[in-house]
Protein backbone atom coordinates (compact mmCIF):
# COMPACT_ATOMS: atom_id res chain seq x y z
CA UNK A 1 0.00 0.00 0.00
CA UNK A 2 2.86 2.39 0.76
CA UNK A 3 6.21 2.98 -0.87
CA UNK A 4 8.93 1.98 1.58
CA UNK A 5 12.24 2.76 -0.11
CA UNK A 6 11.91 6.53 0.04
CA UNK A 7 12.44 9.38 2.48
CA UNK A 8 9.38 10.59 4.41
CA UNK A 9 9.16 13.75 6.49
CA UNK A 10 8.60 12.53 10.04
CA UNK A 11 8.71 15.74 12.07
CA UNK A 12 9.88 19.31 12.40
CA UNK A 13 13.26 19.50 14.15
CA UNK A 14 11.77 21.26 17.19
CA UNK A 15 9.37 18.36 17.82
CA UNK A 16 12.17 15.94 18.75
CA UNK A 17 13.94 17.30 21.82
CA UNK A 18 17.08 16.31 23.70
CA UNK A 19 15.34 15.05 26.81
CA UNK A 20 12.02 13.60 25.69
CA UNK A 21 10.48 10.80 23.66
CA UNK A 22 8.47 11.62 20.53
CA UNK A 23 6.02 9.19 18.91
CA UNK A 24 4.48 9.32 15.45
CA UNK A 25 3.06 6.63 13.17
CA UNK A 26 4.52 6.57 9.64
CA UNK A 27 2.97 4.35 6.90
CA UNK A 28 1.32 2.21 9.57
CA UNK A 29 4.45 1.70 11.66
CA UNK A 30 4.69 3.25 15.15
CA UNK A 31 7.94 5.20 15.40
CA UNK A 32 9.79 6.46 18.47
CA UNK A 33 12.27 9.32 18.02
CA UNK A 34 14.65 11.03 20.41
CA UNK A 35 18.10 12.61 20.55
CA UNK A 36 21.10 11.19 22.38
CA UNK A 37 23.30 13.32 24.65
CA UNK A 38 25.45 14.40 21.69
CA UNK A 39 22.37 15.37 19.63
CA UNK A 40 22.30 12.31 17.39
CA UNK A 41 18.80 11.48 16.15
CA UNK A 42 17.43 8.03 16.93
CA UNK A 43 14.39 6.45 15.27
CA UNK A 44 13.18 3.00 16.28
CA UNK A 45 10.00 1.01 16.16
CA UNK A 46 7.77 2.14 19.01
CA UNK A 47 6.99 -1.42 19.99
CA UNK A 48 8.82 -3.45 22.62
CA UNK A 49 9.98 -6.79 21.21
CA UNK A 50 8.73 -8.57 24.33
CA UNK A 51 4.98 -7.88 24.39
CA UNK A 52 4.55 -5.06 21.93
CA UNK A 53 4.01 -2.26 24.43
CA UNK A 54 4.86 1.25 23.14
CA UNK A 55 8.32 2.35 24.21
CA UNK A 56 7.20 5.98 23.94
CA UNK A 57 5.31 5.59 27.23
CA UNK A 58 8.53 4.34 28.80
CA UNK A 59 11.33 6.49 30.17
CA UNK A 60 14.70 7.81 29.10
CA UNK A 61 17.76 6.51 30.88
CA UNK A 62 20.68 8.37 29.38
CA UNK A 63 20.81 7.43 25.70
CA UNK A 64 18.66 4.35 26.37
CA UNK A 65 14.92 3.74 26.71
CA UNK A 66 13.28 1.50 29.27
CA UNK A 67 9.93 -0.15 28.54
CA UNK A 68 7.65 0.46 31.49
CA UNK A 69 5.65 -2.73 31.02
CA UNK A 70 8.21 -5.36 32.03
CA UNK A 71 11.31 -3.20 32.43
CA UNK A 72 13.37 -4.12 29.34
CA UNK A 73 16.03 -1.56 28.50
CA UNK A 74 17.08 -0.76 24.92
CA UNK A 75 20.11 1.14 23.66
CA UNK A 76 20.03 3.63 20.80
CA UNK A 77 20.69 0.80 18.30
CA UNK A 78 17.49 -0.93 19.40
CA UNK A 79 19.33 -3.74 21.20
CA UNK A 80 17.90 -4.95 24.51
CA UNK A 81 20.74 -4.61 27.03
CA UNK A 82 18.90 -5.31 30.27
CA UNK A 83 15.94 -7.36 31.48
CA UNK A 84 14.95 -7.81 35.15
CA UNK A 85 16.09 -11.12 36.68
CA UNK A 86 17.61 -12.26 33.37
CA UNK A 87 21.41 -11.93 33.22
CA UNK A 88 21.70 -13.26 29.66
CA UNK A 89 19.84 -11.29 26.99
CA UNK A 90 19.13 -13.19 23.75
CA UNK A 91 20.67 -11.39 20.75
CA UNK A 92 17.35 -11.43 18.89
CA UNK A 93 15.85 -9.25 21.63
CA UNK A 94 15.91 -5.98 19.74
CA UNK A 95 13.64 -3.51 18.04
CA UNK A 96 13.99 -2.28 14.48
CA UNK A 97 15.76 1.03 13.91
CA UNK A 98 15.44 3.35 10.92
CA UNK A 99 17.82 5.68 9.07
CA UNK A 100 16.94 9.25 10.01
CA UNK A 101 18.36 12.59 8.82
CA UNK A 102 17.71 16.18 9.84
CA UNK A 103 18.02 18.60 6.94
CA UNK A 104 16.82 22.20 6.72
CA UNK A 105 14.59 21.76 9.79
CA UNK A 106 12.71 18.71 8.55
CA UNK A 107 13.46 15.28 10.00
CA UNK A 108 13.41 12.63 7.29
CA UNK A 109 13.00 8.89 7.89
CA UNK A 110 13.66 5.94 5.57
CA UNK A 111 11.10 3.18 6.09
CA UNK A 112 12.55 0.61 3.68
CA UNK A 113 15.81 -1.28 3.30
CA UNK A 114 18.48 0.58 5.32
CA UNK A 115 21.20 -0.18 2.77
CA UNK A 116 19.31 1.88 0.18
CA UNK A 117 18.93 4.94 2.41
CA UNK A 118 21.01 7.47 0.50
CA UNK A 119 20.72 10.99 2.04
CA UNK A 120 21.51 12.43 -1.39
CA UNK A 121 17.96 11.41 -2.40
CA UNK A 122 16.38 13.79 0.13
CA UNK A 123 14.67 16.74 -1.61
CA UNK A 124 16.38 20.06 -0.95
CA UNK A 125 14.42 22.68 1.04
CA UNK A 126 17.03 25.36 1.87
CA UNK A 127 14.41 28.13 2.18
CA UNK A 128 13.20 26.66 5.49
CA UNK A 129 16.28 27.94 7.33
CA UNK A 130 17.96 30.36 4.92
CA UNK A 131 18.54 33.86 6.37
CA UNK A 132 17.11 35.53 3.23
CA UNK A 133 13.75 33.77 3.63
CA UNK A 134 11.11 33.77 6.37
CA UNK A 135 8.32 31.34 7.26
CA UNK A 136 6.53 29.69 10.16
CA UNK A 137 6.17 25.95 10.73
CA UNK A 138 2.90 24.29 9.78
CA UNK A 139 1.36 20.91 10.54
CA UNK A 140 -2.16 19.56 9.98
CA UNK A 141 -3.49 16.08 10.66
CA UNK A 142 -5.94 14.63 8.13
CA UNK A 143 -8.31 11.70 8.59
CA UNK A 144 -8.15 10.84 4.88
CA UNK A 145 -6.01 8.75 2.54
CA UNK A 146 -2.91 10.66 1.51
CA UNK A 147 -3.57 10.27 -2.24
CA UNK A 148 -6.69 12.44 -2.00
CA UNK A 149 -4.50 15.23 -0.62
CA UNK A 150 -2.04 14.65 -3.46
CA UNK A 151 -4.88 14.97 -5.96
CA UNK A 152 -5.81 18.33 -4.45
CA UNK A 153 -2.26 19.68 -4.69
CA UNK A 154 -1.79 18.45 -8.25
CA UNK A 155 -4.74 20.47 -9.58
CA UNK A 156 -4.72 24.14 -8.61
CA UNK A 157 -7.85 24.86 -10.65
CA UNK A 158 -9.69 24.46 -7.34
CA UNK A 159 -8.13 27.63 -5.89
CA UNK A 160 -10.86 30.15 -6.88
CA UNK A 161 -13.60 27.83 -5.65
CA UNK A 162 -12.24 26.41 -2.39
CA UNK A 163 -10.15 29.47 -1.39
CA UNK A 164 -11.94 32.65 -2.60
CA UNK A 165 -10.81 34.71 0.43
CA UNK A 166 -7.27 33.32 0.84
CA UNK A 167 -5.35 31.75 -2.08
CA UNK A 168 -8.00 32.05 -4.77
CA UNK A 169 -7.47 35.29 -6.65
CA UNK A 170 -9.47 35.91 -9.82
CA UNK A 171 -12.06 33.36 -10.95
CA UNK A 172 -10.23 33.27 -14.27
CA UNK A 173 -7.23 31.54 -12.66
CA UNK A 174 -8.81 28.12 -13.30
CA UNK A 175 -9.02 28.87 -17.03
CA UNK A 176 -5.25 29.09 -17.46
CA UNK A 177 -4.10 25.54 -18.35
CA UNK A 178 -0.95 24.21 -16.68
CA UNK A 179 1.96 22.58 -18.42
CA UNK A 180 2.56 19.08 -17.02
CA UNK A 181 5.89 17.32 -17.46
CA UNK A 182 6.73 13.77 -16.36
CA UNK A 183 9.70 13.31 -14.03
CA UNK A 184 11.29 9.98 -13.12
CA UNK A 185 9.84 10.27 -9.60
CA UNK A 186 6.83 12.52 -10.12
CA UNK A 187 5.64 15.47 -12.18
CA UNK A 188 6.52 19.11 -12.78
CA UNK A 189 3.69 21.62 -13.14
CA UNK A 190 3.98 25.12 -14.57
CA UNK A 191 1.02 27.47 -14.47
CA UNK A 192 0.98 31.13 -15.46
CA UNK A 193 -2.08 33.34 -15.01
CA UNK A 194 -1.43 36.65 -16.77
CA UNK A 195 -3.20 39.94 -16.10
CA UNK A 196 -5.27 38.47 -13.28
CA UNK A 197 -6.32 39.51 -9.78
CA UNK A 198 -3.77 39.04 -7.02
CA UNK A 199 -4.90 36.50 -4.41
CA UNK A 200 -6.25 37.93 -1.12
CA UNK A 201 -3.35 36.61 0.98
CA UNK A 202 -0.92 38.62 -1.17
CA UNK A 203 -3.10 41.75 -1.19
CA UNK A 204 -2.99 41.60 2.61
CA UNK A 205 0.78 42.21 2.65
CA UNK A 206 1.42 44.32 -0.48
CA UNK A 207 -0.41 47.15 -2.24
CA UNK A 208 -0.91 46.52 -5.94
CA UNK A 209 -1.66 49.26 -8.49
CA UNK A 210 -3.65 46.84 -10.63
CA UNK A 211 -3.65 43.30 -11.92
CA UNK A 212 -0.71 40.91 -11.75
CA UNK A 213 1.05 38.09 -13.51
CA UNK A 214 0.85 35.06 -11.24
CA UNK A 215 2.92 31.90 -11.40
CA UNK A 216 2.96 28.51 -9.67
CA UNK A 217 5.84 26.27 -10.75
CA UNK A 218 6.44 23.14 -8.71
CA UNK A 219 7.75 19.61 -8.61
CA UNK A 220 5.57 17.00 -6.95
CA UNK A 221 7.66 13.92 -6.27
CA UNK A 222 7.54 10.59 -4.46
CA UNK A 223 6.48 9.93 -1.79
CA UNK A 224 4.40 13.16 -1.83
CA UNK A 225 6.60 16.25 -1.62
CA UNK A 226 5.70 19.58 -3.20
CA UNK A 227 8.43 22.20 -3.73
CA UNK A 228 7.12 25.34 -5.40
CA UNK A 229 8.33 28.59 -6.89
CA UNK A 230 5.33 30.92 -6.83
CA UNK A 231 4.58 34.61 -6.77
CA UNK A 232 3.03 37.69 -8.28
CA UNK A 233 4.41 40.65 -10.23
CA UNK A 234 2.66 43.67 -11.79
CA UNK A 235 0.95 42.63 -15.02
CA UNK A 236 3.39 42.59 -17.92
CA UNK A 237 6.53 42.14 -15.81
CA UNK A 238 6.26 38.62 -14.45
CA UNK A 239 5.47 36.55 -17.51
CA UNK A 240 7.86 33.67 -18.35
CA UNK A 241 10.05 36.02 -20.39
CA UNK A 242 9.82 38.81 -17.77
CA UNK A 243 12.11 39.68 -14.87
CA UNK A 244 9.62 39.71 -11.98
CA UNK A 245 9.95 43.44 -11.30
CA UNK A 246 8.56 44.49 -7.90
CA UNK A 247 7.42 40.91 -7.33
CA UNK A 248 6.51 38.98 -4.23
CA UNK A 249 8.06 35.52 -4.31
CA UNK A 250 7.46 32.37 -2.29
CA UNK A 251 9.05 28.93 -2.06
CA UNK A 252 6.32 26.61 -0.86
CA UNK A 253 7.48 23.47 0.95
CA UNK A 254 4.88 20.79 1.58
CA UNK A 255 5.25 17.14 2.56
CA UNK A 256 2.40 14.66 2.81
CA UNK A 257 3.30 11.63 4.93
CA UNK A 258 0.82 8.75 5.30
CA UNK A 259 0.06 7.80 8.88
CA UNK A 260 -2.30 4.92 8.09
CA UNK A 261 -4.49 3.97 5.14
CA UNK A 262 -6.98 6.65 6.14
CA UNK A 263 -4.94 9.26 8.02
CA UNK A 264 -2.13 11.57 7.01
CA UNK A 265 0.47 14.00 8.37
CA UNK A 266 0.76 17.27 6.45
CA UNK A 267 3.90 19.38 6.98
CA UNK A 268 4.16 22.79 5.32
CA UNK A 269 5.78 26.21 5.23
CA UNK A 270 5.52 29.12 2.78
CA UNK A 271 8.85 31.00 2.87
CA UNK A 272 8.93 34.54 1.42
CA UNK A 273 11.90 36.76 0.53
CA UNK A 274 10.33 40.20 0.99
CA UNK A 275 9.63 42.19 4.19
CA UNK A 276 11.70 39.65 6.09
CA UNK A 277 12.26 42.21 8.85
CA UNK A 278 8.51 42.43 9.48
CA UNK A 279 7.27 39.43 11.51
CA UNK A 280 3.69 40.61 11.07
CA UNK A 281 4.01 39.95 7.33
CA UNK A 282 5.26 36.41 7.93
CA UNK A 283 2.45 35.83 10.42
CA UNK A 284 -0.19 37.12 7.99
CA UNK A 285 1.05 34.89 5.16
CA UNK A 286 1.21 31.86 7.45
CA UNK A 287 -2.26 32.40 8.88
CA UNK A 288 -3.79 32.71 5.42
CA UNK A 289 -2.04 29.50 4.37
CA UNK A 290 -3.32 27.71 7.47
CA UNK A 291 -6.86 28.95 6.80
CA UNK A 292 -6.64 27.81 3.19
CA UNK A 293 -5.33 24.38 4.14
CA UNK A 294 -8.15 23.99 6.64
CA UNK A 295 -10.51 24.75 3.75
CA UNK A 296 -8.81 21.98 1.78
CA UNK A 297 -9.15 19.60 4.69
CA UNK A 298 -12.88 20.30 4.96
CA UNK A 299 -13.63 19.52 1.31
CA UNK A 300 -11.27 16.53 1.09
CA UNK A 301 -12.65 15.03 4.31
CA UNK A 302 -16.19 15.43 2.95
CA UNK A 303 -15.01 13.83 -0.31
CA UNK A 304 -13.57 10.78 1.49
CA UNK A 305 -16.75 10.29 3.52
CA UNK A 306 -18.75 10.40 0.30
CA UNK A 307 -16.44 7.95 -1.47
CA UNK A 308 -16.64 5.55 1.46
CA UNK A 309 -20.38 5.21 0.95
CA UNK A 310 -19.97 3.55 -2.45
CA UNK A 311 -16.92 1.38 -3.12
CA UNK A 312 -18.08 0.97 -6.75
CA UNK A 313 -18.06 4.70 -7.55
CA UNK A 314 -15.80 5.55 -10.49
CA UNK A 315 -14.39 9.06 -10.83
CA UNK A 316 -14.88 10.65 -14.26
CA UNK A 317 -11.57 12.01 -15.60
CA UNK A 318 -11.26 15.53 -17.01
CA UNK A 319 -8.39 17.30 -18.74
CA UNK A 320 -7.57 19.07 -15.46
CA UNK A 321 -6.64 15.65 -14.00
CA UNK A 322 -3.54 15.17 -16.15
CA UNK A 323 -1.00 15.82 -13.37
CA UNK A 324 -2.72 13.76 -10.70
CA UNK A 325 -3.24 10.87 -13.11
CA UNK A 326 0.45 10.87 -14.01
CA UNK A 327 1.55 11.05 -10.37
CA UNK A 328 -0.73 8.16 -9.41
CA UNK A 329 0.81 6.18 -12.29
CA UNK A 330 4.30 6.89 -10.91
CA UNK A 331 3.21 5.74 -7.44
CA UNK A 332 1.64 2.57 -8.81
CA UNK A 333 4.77 1.78 -10.82
CA UNK A 334 7.00 2.21 -7.75
CA UNK A 335 4.74 -0.03 -5.66
CA UNK A 336 4.87 -2.69 -8.36
CA UNK A 337 8.67 -2.48 -8.48
CA UNK A 338 9.00 -2.88 -4.73
CA UNK A 339 6.58 -5.82 -4.73
CA UNK A 340 8.57 -7.51 -7.51
CA UNK A 341 11.86 -6.94 -5.66
CA UNK A 342 10.39 -8.34 -2.45
CA UNK A 343 9.10 -11.43 -4.28
CA UNK A 344 12.51 -11.98 -5.89
CA UNK A 345 14.22 -11.72 -2.50
CA UNK A 346 11.91 -14.33 -1.01
CA UNK A 347 12.43 -16.61 -3.99
CA UNK A 348 16.18 -16.31 -3.53
CA UNK A 349 15.97 -17.53 0.04
CA UNK A 350 15.06 -14.44 2.02
CA UNK A 351 16.83 -11.17 2.79
CA UNK A 352 20.58 -11.30 3.22
CA UNK A 353 22.28 -9.61 6.17
CA UNK A 354 23.63 -6.15 5.44
CA UNK A 355 26.54 -4.56 7.28
CA UNK A 356 25.53 -0.96 7.97
CA UNK A 357 28.35 -0.07 10.33
CA UNK A 358 31.82 -1.55 10.63
CA UNK A 359 33.97 -1.22 13.73
CA UNK A 360 37.38 0.30 12.97
CA UNK A 361 40.22 -2.20 12.93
Amino acid sequence: MFIKNTWYVAAWDKEVTGDGLFARTIIGVPILMYRTADGTLVAMEDRCCHRGAPLSVGRREGDCVRCMYHGLKFDSNGQCIEAPAQPRIPPQAKVRTFPVVQQHRWIWIWMGEPAKADPALIPQTPWLDHPDWRSLDGYIHYDVNYLLICDNLLDFSHLPFVHPTTLGGGADYASFPPKVERLDNGVRITRWALDTEAPPFVKAVKDWPGKVDRWNIYNFTIPAVLLMDSGNAPAGTGAPEGNRVDAVEFRGCQAITPETENSTHYFFAHPHNFSIDKPEVTKSIHQNIVTAFEEDRAIITAQQKNLALDAEFKMTPFAMDAALSQFRWVVARRLEQEAAEAAATVAAGGPQPVTLYRQPA
